[in-house]
């Protein structure tokens, strides 16, 4: 299985800023050390061209992203400052989904172990991204004729937002998200399937929207493709999430979508999404459970 990861690519944040840069690295450190193999290798990703990423913005806002044009209120609304390393990051995390996809229409599913920048508009970023990379991914694959039709599984705990305002009115993507009603973003862009949780909601009754709605989403299949956001921050422990799902939880919630895509014959791109647990070390745990969750999916096109 490939794994793609962006983690040398650290940006230069301010002390004391939320957002948990450390994860990548650590959750590399991780894998690499678990007992689980993997089978290939671990990979850095091309970077995606300023072409593919106006395939899914708006090319003047690419541009001036790239060349260090946002306003202050444009970055305040990213949330990080802006930097040459901010940029080559953004570019890479696309291009890291971009390269899972295409290795998961040939072998079935690969990994991202950053990615799942929902939040990030046609001509603007939110919520600390910058790039929607499902987007870019999706619509640098259908430009290319190497897809028809692809479906975005969203489970991060905010709405991606960003992916359905770029992708919602389009016949040949369904998008789904399944996120808590009353948190981030407050304006929320009808995806083709939303899921609105109560604040609170645990395991059990989590599974069981997530099944109905995917049952939803599969209603509306052939898919060529599947990108899926496998958040952390449903977990109850998550600062930024206000669900209740354990680990444990969040493993069913993996393996059951992974199973439900693997027996219909849908690659999958996984990418990590959100995380903000005070201790870095759940995030990591969870996201790595994902990462197996892939890994014995992975072992079944051996």
């Amino acid at each position: 299985m490939k794994i793609y990861f962006t983690d040398r690519f650290v940006l230069p944040l301010p002390e004391g800023h939320r957002f948990p840069m450390s994860k990548y690295r650590r959750l590399r450190d991780r894998l690499i050390a678990s007992p689980v193999h993997y089978g290939d290798v671990f990979l850095e990703p091309p970077a995606a061209t300023i072409q593919q990423l106006s395939l899914a913005h708006d090319h003047d806002y690419v541009q001036r992203v790239v060349q260090g044009e946002l306003t202050d209120k444009e970055l305040k609304r990213i949330g990080f400052p802006w930097s040459a390393e901010m940029v080559e990051r953004s570019c890479r995390s696309s291009g890291a989904t971009l390269a899972a996809a295409r290795v998961a229409l040939r072998e079935g599913i690969a990994v991202n172990l950053a990615g799942g920048t929902h939040h990030a508009m046609r001509g603007a970023g939110e919520g600390y991204c910058v790039f929607n990379d499902s987007a870019v991914t999706i619509r640098t694959l259908l430009n290319e004729g190497l897809i028809q039709r692809a479906c975005v599984i969203d489970c991060d705990v905010h709405q991606g937002n960003g992916t359905a305002e770029i992708l919602g009115e389009d016949s040949n993507v369904f998008t789904f998200s399944i996120h808590c009603a009353k948190n981030f973003p407050s304006r929320k862009h009808p995806s083709h399937l939303d899921v609105d949780l109560q604040e609170g909601t645990g395991d059990m009754a989590y599974l069981a929207q997530l099944e109905q709605g995917l049952a939803q989403v599969m209603s509306a299949a052939p898919y060529d493709l599947a990108i899926y956001l496998a958040g952390a921050d449903p977990f109850v422990g998550d600062r930024l999430g206000r669900l209740a799902l354990s680990k444990e939880g969040l493993r069913m919630r993996d393996r059951f979508v992974l199973d439900v895509l693997t027996e219909r014959g849908i690659p999958i791109a996984v990418a990590m999404a959100g995380g903000y647990a005070p201790d870095v070390n759940d995030i990591v745990d969870i996201h790595a459970m994902t990462v197996h969750e892939c890994a014995r999916i992975a072992s079944m096109y051996c």
